[in-house]
């Protein structure tokens, strides 16, 4: 099954601040603030919320289609994804602009403050999915420049491709009725759970009319899992899966989404599907950097296992094991 990832392709800056945001805060002066952090260490690593999520598809033996625009500095990481799997001739490199750049402090709480460079992803717009040398089985529509979005969605209306959403951190920028396009016959939504309220708010819907033009509707809710709620029927709930080494939450939701796409390509249900992907979220947790994970059939499973119970873990194999990698997944049609 092929997936096109399309949107954001970025370096990522990421420090860490030995203290608590929260703490530095005086209630009274929240109208004038001017605060400086020292951090304490810096990781230049390779992200993206598109290139995430495509190294994750890679990692669990799909072929995925990165579907966005980076910068002329872009050819090592190019050959990078390239080597775990990643197809990329459908990236965009701009003649003038810089890979896009993502930088982000996070303090002893997980709490994270973000300033997000677009560069390159500026020109995502000139992309179209019509250009792709395979005809994808579904593309996810995740956030890049705005008009990049709107286009990959209208295409796929189009052309009849499946498509899922993740509006994600766009959603702070998006109308009433880019929001709207976006969402509407969505087959799979994604956001977390602030995400989730700013999007209702944005589109000016009650949950019941997004569920009502959407196949299903995850909402991430870090530490507590995931919701997975669908038109007509029962909600479901899946506990994330625990760690005690948790180092940094940046791509974790990009981890979660490239596990339950992985595990709907291959026939799973949502909910064994939304188990992996909440493991797979776990590995990324206790790595600094968003791609810098070693991930295993076997360590996958014995997460679920210790996290969901015998029976789900078997639920998620075949194609997980001892002696079998993620590349050993079976690809099957998204239901």
């Amino acid at each position: 099954m092929r997936i096109a990832v399309t949107g954001s392709i970025a370096t990522d800056h990421l420090l860490s601040f030995p203290g608590r945001f929260t703490e530095q805060f005086v209630a009274d002066r929240l109208d004038r603030v001017s605060l400086s952090f020292l951090a304490d260490s810096l990781e230049v690593r390779r992200g993206g919320v598109a290139a995430n999520i495509a190294l994750g598809l890679a990692r669990l033996g799909l072929d995925p289609v990165l579907v966005g625009a980076a910068g002329a500095d872009f050819a090592e990481y190019a050959a990078w994804l390239r080597a775990n799997g990643v197809a990329t001739d459908a990236v965009l490199v701009s003649e003038s602009l810089h890979t896009a750049r993502f930088v982000c402090t996070t303090d002893l709480d997980h709490n994270q403050i973000a300033t997000f460079y677009a560069g390159a992803m500026a020109e995502a717009s000139r992309i179209g999915l019509a250009d792709l040398a395979e005809r994808p089985d579904l593309v996810l529509v995740g956030p890049n420049d705005p008009t990049a979005m709107l286009r990959h969605t209208d295409e796929c209306r189009q052309q009849g491709i499946p498509f899922a959403a993740d509006p994600s951190q766009q959603l702070a920028r998006l109308t009433t009725g880019q929001v709207r396009r976006l969402v509407d016959g969505a087959r799979l939504l994604f956001t977390n759970e602030y995400e989730a309220a700013l999007l209702l708010e944005r589109a000016g819907w009650t949950e019941d009319e997004v569920l009502e033009r959407t196949g299903a509707w995850l909402v991430t809710r870090g530490a507590d899992g995931v919701d997975i709620a669908r038109a007509g029927r029962e909600r479901l709930h899946v506990d994330a899966v625990p760690t005690d080494r948790a180092v940094d939450p940046t791509g974790v939701g990009d981890a979660f989404r490239a596990g339950f796409l992985a595990g709907a390509a291959r026939g799973l249900a949502p909910e064994p599907a939304a188990r992996l992907g909440c493991a797979l979220a776990t590995v990324v947790l206790e790595t600094v950097g968003t791609q810098e994970y070693v991930l295993t059939g076997a360590d996958l499973l014995r997460r679920i296992e210790a996290a969901h119970g015998p029976a789900a873990a078997r639920e998620t194999g075949p194609g997980l094991g001892p002696d079998r990698t993620p590349s050993n997944f079976k690809q099957e049609a998204i239901a």
